[in-house]
């Protein structure tokens, strides 16, 4: 029977927050089929999964250095759990750099014919140009996206695209964000000091293509007509006071659904291509109304408008004041998100399909 080995930039259970290291954390939990974590030694250790340790001592700093391979310490820890009898499925997350010296350290060992290479990928757009790309899809098996818009977006890029494709969205811990009652949302409102308005939140880093400035100039528009309303603003340092306007800083993940589950309606004004948008789909299993760019993956996991406001034209400040002046005034009617769409426990399900299925064409 093939074994299944992950290959982590990241030491595995990881420290801080991040969003594919959550996904295999609630899935190495329950029933998984990964065998080995290829990465740096972590704090705390995984008893489901065994592990091969990327080393970063001085010796393997100057091998690395002499032999210009970054990638060698994993090579290194990789081939100790390498036999040349057995197959292997290799999954990579988003480490575009290590595909071309892992398929030459397979191929020289003799072992690419008995390795399954799968690249997750949780980005959106393309990420090599048109015919510099073909040896990547070339060098591996399958790669693994999180909407089928993005397979369109590689699809119609490439005029060459030799690989399987697989689409696996993002999932959430719905025991953890789901809707509260009225009442319950009131109290929590009341225990914030917000029971008399309504709550309107952003969450993410504070980077130009999350769009924070679009959104602070919108609601200084919105602000200077009514003040019933009040802008949390979480994952980044304050700025410039602004009325209505409250930076919570960075709030631990086990707090945030709290938040959520306090306001009324969630603000997503990405300026990228997104490649799902997890703390949009936390906010949607809340209860928020949602208001997004329609950019990347967002359409997709608002089902085209089905779930939430879609914003076309999202560089316009004007846009983002009307939507949220319609929020107030008349807001649109969405289907609630289904319980059981877009959780840990389908992407769980969905990682052991994908896992069978290469195991199948192993054989």
């Amino acid at each position: 029977m093939s074994k299944v080995i992950l290959i982590s930039q990241m030491a595995l259970p990881f420290s801080s927050i991040g969003s594919w290291p959550t996904l295999y954390k609630n899935y190495l939990q329950g029933h998984h089929l990964i065998d080995f974590i290829v990465c740096s030694e972590p704090e705390e250790k995984w008893d489901s999964v065994k592990y091969s340790f990327v080393k970063n001592d001085f010796k393997t700093r100057l091998q690395k250095k002499w032999k210009k391979n970054p990638y060698l310490s994993y090579f290194n820890a990789l081939e100790k759990l390498l036999k040349t009898d057995e197959k292997y499925i290799i999954q990579i997350v988003d480490n575009y750099g290590v595909v071309k010296p892992l398929f030459k350290f397979l191929d020289k060992k003799g072992l690419r014919q008995n390795c399954y290479l799968q690249f997750f990928y949780h980005g959106f757009p393309p990420h090599f140009e048109n015919f510099q790309g073909r040896w990547f899809f070339e060098a591996i098996d399958e790669m693994v996206l999180l909407t089928y818009d993005s397979y369109l977006a590689h699809k119609n890029y490439y005029t060459i695209l030799p690989t399987r494709f697989t689409v696996l969205h993002n999932g959430i811990d719905t025991a953890k964000f789901f809707p509260l009652s009225q009442k319950n949302k009131q109290v929590l409102k009341l225990n914030k000091g917000v029971a008399d308005k309504k709550v309107f939140v952003w969450c993410s880093q504070d980077r130009p293509k999350k769009g924070l400035h679009i959104l602070l100039d919108a609601w200084e528009r919105v602000y200077s007509t009514r003040q019933d309303i009040v802008l949390w603003v979480i994952g980044c340092e304050p700025k410039k006071p602004q009325d209505g306007v409250d930076y919570l800083g960075r709030i631990p993940n086990e707090q945030l659904a709290t938040y959520l589950q306090t306001a009324d309606c969630y603000l997503f004004p990405t300026l990228c291509h997104e490649g799902f948008g997890l703390s949009l789909l936390e906010a949607l299993h809340c209860g928020n109304y949602c208001i997004a760019s329609a950019i990347g993956g967002v359409p997709e996991l608002l089902q085209y408008g089905k779930l939430g406001k879609l914003i076309e034209n999202f560089h316009f400040i004007s846009e983002w004041e009307q939507a949220i002046i319609e929020f107030m005034v008349m807001p649109n009617e969405f289907e609630t998100i289904p319980q059981d769409l877009y959780t840990a426990n389908s992407w769980n399900l969905g990682m052991n399909e994908i896992i069978k299925n290469a195991k199948n064409i192993l054989k």
